[in-house]
């Protein structure tokens, strides 16, 4: 018994936007993260002052800078991640069709009359 019995007669869905960009996902996650990555480089190289102080401590202004660069990468990740995973969804709706095990029903298509909880006749209970 295999886990996976694929639907017989079952067309697959042509291949849309989903590849295209799952393909490309880490190619835009490394240059989402290069990006800002290169202007904090950038900002410490060029900054009016010494970003950073004797006593240990960073300029203000470099620190936000920093902050604000380091909350935009991982919101980049964050969207990247959320479209991964739609892409993985869509693919999988497209995808091949799988039937489970069959279950046996104890009843055939018309459930058997009996009498319900309260004792009236024409319950579709059954049990």
């Amino acid at each position: 018994m295999s886990w996976l019995n694929k639907l017989p007669g079952f067309v697959r869905s042509a291949a849309g936007w989903e590849w295209a960009l799952w393909k490309r996902l880490p190619l835009i996650t490394l240059a989402g993260t290069i990006v800002p990555a290169l202007v904090g480089l950038l900002a410490a190289l060029w900054w009016p002052e010494s970003p950073w102080r004797p006593d240990g401590s960073w300029a203000p202004g470099f620190l936000q800078l920093t902050f604000a660069l380091v909350g935009l990468v991982i919101l980049h990740w964050t969207l990247v991640l959320t479209v991964g995973i739609g892409c993985v969804i869509v693919m999988l709706m497209k995808g091949p069709a799988y039937v489970a095990d069959p279950y046996a029903l104890p009843d055939s298509e018309r459930p058997a009359v009996s009498a319900g909880p309260s004792g009236a006749a024409g319950s579709l209970s059954g049990r």
